[in-house]
């Protein structure tokens, strides 16, 4: 048995009597009684364990509490359990990490105890506020929905989220261990000596739910700091750029929310839970990236440092953070600002969406508009929002001062380049803003020949945002497909491999592989992209078969390589599918042998893709295995979807309606990967429609719908259309198919684009495929 608390936003009450809101904190005396056999945590160190009987005299154990901090109610927080624990104090810190018996005995947290007082420490340093509480605890849970939650003194974690299991040598998954502590610690207090720390959130608290964005994009920001303190291989700015900023980018053009909201119009119409979302943290993150890049590290931790000391154990709203950085900027003379801090920084936290700047090389003219995707929204009346921009910029591969753009357009002369073919501008370098930049036909080809002849004049972090922005800006009808297809002809000199996932991401989305295989523009995507893939995949081929061990500090390998390997062999690279039948074989031959795990779901699938039902049979022999680990048993139901032969995959489904064989939550998974493959709609659409008696009885709705999101995303023609409305018609009750006349009507026409789309690219393909 186990019991633990999750009070954030609004549970305290559910809990205790009180006013449970942010801006009113106080002191707590908590006092737990439980059963002996258990122990009782909370926010503060257990001062009393003393013992009482209830009326049917059986003994009882009641821990008694220290009395808290002042602080916000849905900060307080208490665990019961029977777990263990590993301990070290640092400068009188005592740090507990509590998890499953086994799990300590095992020495599953040690990583995770080795870096949370060194965390700490920094940032103690960074931002000179010393940690106010005598101990701290981080508990383990088997399962937790949110995540990680940083109440004071008493930190809560999903057991994925803070074990390593001491043989996995691999950076990304400490990388993920130390970025989700140090975000939690980020919480606690803060941090003087490294790129920056963290905030926020309980010693400063934000005055109400609508700026929570001070506590998390704050601790989001610093979250990259400390683990890159703690991990020094990781490269900062390529992780921040690849995991907070590239993907809120894609999510804020379409979301019509601003960071910080009026009370009034969350208090109307939102669910405060849904504050807790991407842009709350990454854009969060992102503007304070960007923040701290204009004014330099140095002024920015210098203001967090006052303002934290001012706000101490009570609450501030974003004004308050902005007061105190121009109480900071006023005080010296070396950074200049084009307007007040709060002009500057309320254009990117109370508008929706970001700006898209368009540069003009001949005149030197950049204007800046609302990004948002022409495609779809008629009128841009509303938009003529404007934003105070900082510029970093290079020009012929030197670093340029900071330009501003305080204006709808403005002229820079400085931006202006002669004739010469080899004058070239590269905007927001580093990504140091949040926003996209559009460049003009002349200085977009002048760019694209520079990748082909020397790549490294940009810096990488620069090329995956060129590449990243063109897409984005033909996705939404900027500029057309073709200008994004002529950045990827220098790919052959890419050795980045966040920069080839980002191409083939855009390339071959996930979801549209097996309608890209049916379409006539495979061969052609076959032939351009495989020319361009052999340097990257050979090298990183050549350390999967000597010595892959070697990549293990190679964070981007873990995260990416798989997306790579599998893109190859589904392009039918013949070295690609053997290195995956040769590890399969290996595996078969030798069960203890291990397919390194950043590559086993592709491995497993065209070992069994290329093989017959041996190779089939062995996974699901493997599968059924009782000490297979959960992670192997998904690759593994993903990997028996791969089989080639329609036989199997039917058989797979058949597998799939046994209760003996699987639970049931299993059977909408096996129907959804099958769904995925290029024979696999077919057969699965057989035996939906066959069976669907059976499964609507076993498994309801919400197999149902599930089903339905995997197979809207599938549909090919107007007559697969037809065939699952007709299917629909006769099967759904009458509330439920409005919806799915809706999602059908939606996936037509997603149809209809795409096919323009992809008849596109394949002319152009055709055009350049032999370059």
């Amino acid at each position: 048995m186990l019991i633990a608390s999750q009070m954030e936003p609004t549970y305290a009450r559910r809990v205790y009597p009180c006013f449970d809101e942010p801006a009113m904190k106080a002191t707590f005396n908590i006092r737990i009684i439980h059963d002996p056999s258990y122990v009782a945590l909370s926010n503060m160190p257990a001062i009393d364990v003393s013992e009482v009987k209830d009326e049917n005299g059986s003994l009882w154990t009641v821990t008694t509490f220290n009395t808290s901090l002042k602080m916000s109610t849905y900060l307080t927080a208490f665990v019961i359990c029977d777990f263990d624990y590993v301990t070290r104090t640092e400068r009188g810190n005592e740090i507990r990490i509590w998890a499953r018996k086994e799990a300590v005995k095992n020495g599953y947290v040690d990583y995770a105890l080795n870096i949370t007082g060194p965390i700490f420490s920094f940032l103690e340093d960074i931002l000179h506020v010393s940690y106010p509480l005598p101990k701290t605890d981080l508990v383990a849970l088997p399962d937790f929905g949110a995540g990680g939650m940083e109440n004071w003194g008493l930190m809560i974690f999903q057991e994925a989220s803070l074990m390593n299991l001491p043989g996995d040598e691999f950076t990304s998954r400490k990388a993920m261990i130390a970025l989700i502590v140090s975000h939690e610690l980020g919480h606690q207090a803060c941090g003087k000596n490294s790129a920056h720390m963290f905030w926020f959130g309980n010693l400063v608290t934000m005055n109400w739910w609508n700026d929570l964005w001070l506590n998390e994009g704050l601790a989001s920001y610093f979250e990259y700091l400390g683990a890159a303190f703690v991990e020094p291989k990781l490269s900062l700015d390529k992780i921040f750029y690849a995991h907070v900023v590239q993907p809120v980018l894609r999510e804020d053009s379409e979301i019509a929310r601003s960071l910080s909201e009026s009370e009034d119009k969350i208090k109307g119409s939102f669910s405060l839970m849904s504050l807790f979302d991407n842009i709350t943290y990454s854009k969060g993150a992102s503007i304070t990236w960007m923040l701290s890049g204009f004014l330099t590290e140095k002024l920015f931790i210098r203001a967090l440092t006052s303002y934290l000391k001012e706000f101490s154990f009570s609450n501030a709203n974003q004004d308050d953070l902005w007061t105190h950085i121009q109480m900071v900027t006023d005080a010296q003379d070396e950074v200049q600002l084009p307007a007040p801090v709060k002009q500057i920084m309320d254009t990117w936290t109370c508008q929706n969406g970001f700006p898209v700047l368009t540069l003009n090389l001949t005149t030197g003219t950049i204007r800046q508009e609302q990004f948002f995707n022409k495609n779809s929204r008629k009128t841009t009346d509303s938009y003529n929002n404007t934003w105070i921009i900082p510029i970093s910029w290079m020009r012929n591969g030197s670093s340029q001062p900071l330009m501003w753009l305080d204006k709808s357009s403005k002229t820079f002369p400085e931006m202006q380049v002669s004739e010469s073919e080899y004058e070239w501008i590269l905007l927001n370098v580093n990504l140091s803003g949040y926003y996209r930049v559009n460049y003009d036909q002349l200085n977009l080809k002048r760019l694209a020949r520079l990748l082909e002849n020397d790549p490294k004049a940009i810096p990488a972090v620069s090329r995956f945002q060129l590449v990243d922005d063109v897409f984005a800006l033909a996705d939404f009808g900027y500029v057309p497909t073709e200008t994004a297809l002529e950045l990827t002809k220098y790919l052959a000199r890419e050795d980045e491999l966040f920069i080839w996932n980002v191409v083939l991401l855009n390339l071959i989305p996930d979801n549209l592989e097996s309608t890209l295989k049916s379409h006539e523009v495979y061969p052609l995507l076959k032939k351009y992209l495989l020319k361009r893939m052999l340097p990257i995949y050979h090298y990183y081929a050549g350390f999967i078969r000597q010595n892959v061990d070697a990549l293990e500090d190679d964070y981007f390998a873990q995260m990416y390589l798989e997306k790579l390997l599998a893109t190859a062999c589904w392009l039918g690279l013949q070295d690609c599918l053997d290195l995956s039948s040769e590890l399969y074989a290996k595996w078969r031959e030798n069960p203890e042998y291990k397919i390194p795990l950043i590559i086993r779901r592709t491995v497993c699938c065209y070992g069994i893709a290329v093989g017959s039902d041996e190779e089939w049979n062995f996974a699901w022999e493997m599968y059924n295995h009782t000490d297979s680990a959960e992670e192997d048993e998904d690759i593994l139901l993903y990997a028996m979807s791969c089989a080639k032969e329609s036989w199997l995959l039917y058989r797979y489904l058949q597998y799939g309606l046994s209760d003996t064989l699987f639970s049931s939550n299993c059977t909408s998974v096996i129907i959804s990967h099958v769904v995925t493959k290029d024979i696999g709609y077919r057969i699965a659409w057989e035996f939906i429609t066959e069976n669907w008696p059976l499964l609507n009885q076993g498994y309801g709705h919400e197999l149902l719908h599930d089903v339905l999101k995997a197979m809207g995303r599938f549909v090919k023609t107007d007559v697969q259309i037809q065939e699952l409305q007709v299917f629909y018609n006769a099967t759904l009750e009458e509330d439920e198919r409005d919806t799915i006349t809706i999602l059908l009507e939606s996936a037509k026409l997603e149809n209809i684009e795409r096919r323009k789309l992809l008849i596109k690219v394949a002319s152009w393909l055709e055009k350049n495929v032999d370059d």
